[in-house]
């Protein structure tokens, strides 16, 4: 028998709840981890278990068509816009009424469901109590306040980020060279597709070294900031040209496809062009997320060595530095309401570059060593 969790990195607990869950299972699930851990390919595992007449034997047609996400009974339901909306939710309790197509079970994974905003209202019922035989796998980044009531319909399974060893030892495997694999794991924020991306990307380290030396850059002028935005837009403009490149090719195939049938499918376009705009959406979050979490450090690096000090005026260096570190976490957050990127950067530019001040000032007058500028 071959494992329906083998491509599923670094959760042991989760894998070992759905296992046991297979045994006797109940209407809902809600898998809630950061993109990039797993929680789809668990799906399809814990799909292959609910569906195969041998208890997840990985090796029947049931396992492999859905591990390959090509099941008839394993539905996996997109939003169509920056949130699922409510027309999003009327078609999931559509296809949570039809029976199942080939055996027992319709098993309905529910992407994003971090982003069900208005729409959780229309979901409710048929999540609490659909048909006896369909499951909802339902997948979200975190547990938002729209989420807690269906959350509480749901049997929760947390996936953690993977842990960086785990990471560089697959990225290894696949023929990265081991210092490249470990820099792209350490950087990926223990997400698989990450790593793979970073270590993949030559411009990777030249971006980490562009978001490092923001502090240091920073001087109180507007015309610095500016500068900055400029150059940080640029490189995670960069992030998007290989996807961009493989899209291209993606909707050459589709109008290949249209012109040997003579029939155009609007509808493939239609959701073609959907998953692209998703993809590269995606890419530029992880990108700007990855750039935060590097300004994040700096912060807490010259938290600690403020802290270190001891002086009273340290003190106050640390507490600049500990509002910039929570400054730029509340910018974390802010990615996922597709805030404007450019007016995002400048304002957090302009209030780390007050605590950047403040704190040089401080450490100044204890004697800490002088401002830069």
């Amino acid at each position: 028998m071959s494992d329906v969790f083998a491509s599923v990195l670094g959760q042991p607990r989760a894998v070992a709840q759905l296992r046991a869950a297979a045994a006797s299972p109940v209407h809902a699930y809600l898998f809630v981890g950061p993109p990039g851990t797993g929680k789809r390919t668990a799906a399809r595992g814990f799909a292959a278990l609910l569906l195969c007449p041998r208890g997840g034997c990985g090796e029947c047609e049931d396992c492999r068509r859905a591990l390959a996400g090509s099941h008839a009974d394993v539905v996996l339901v997109e939003r169509t816009g920056a949130s699922i909306s409510v027309e999003d939710a009327r078609r999931v309790v559509r296809l949570a009424s039809l029976s199942p197509v080939e055996g027992a079970r319709r098993i309905l994974v529910l992407a994003d469901f971090h982003l069900v905003e208005e729409a959780a209202p229309a979901l409710l019922k048929t999540i609490e109590e659909p048909p006896a035989t369909t499951v909802f796998v339902v997948l979200a980044d975190h547990l938002p306040p729209d989420l807690v009531t269906i959350a509480s319909r749901c049997v929760r399974v947390d996936f953690g980020p993977i842990p960086a060893s785990i990471l560089a030892q697959a990225l290894r495997e696949e023929g990265i060279e081991a210092a490249d694999a470990d820099h792209a794991a350490a950087a990926s924020g223990g997400r698989l597709d990450r790593a793979r991306l970073l270590a993949s990307d030559p411009g990777f380290s030249d971006r980490e070294r562009a978001w490092s030396s923001v502090l240091e850059r920073l001087d109180g002028t507007g015309a610095t900031i500016a500068t900055l935005v400029d150059e940080l837009l640029a490189a995670t403009d960069a992030v998007t040209e290989p996807i961009q490149r493989r899209q291209a090719a993606e909707t050459e195939q589709l109008a290949a496809r249209a012109k040997l049938t003579g029939e155009r499918d609007a509808r493939a376009e239609r959701d073609l062009e959907t998953r692209h705009r998703r993809e590269q959406r995606r890419a530029r979050i992880d990108e700007l997320r990855f750039g935060l979490s590097v300004l994040a450090a700096g912060c807490r690096d010259r938290l600690a060595r403020a802290a270190g000090d001891g002086s009273g005026r340290a003190a106050a260096a640390a507490r600049a530095w500990a509002d910039a570190a929570q400054v730029v976490q509340e910018a974390v957050e802010a990615l996922e309401r597709n805030p404007n990127e450019a007016l995002m950067l400048q304002a957090l530019l302009v209030r780390l570059s007050a605590a950047e001040g403040a704190g040089s000032t401080a450490l100044a007058g204890a004697g800490a060593g002088a401002p830069r500028r």
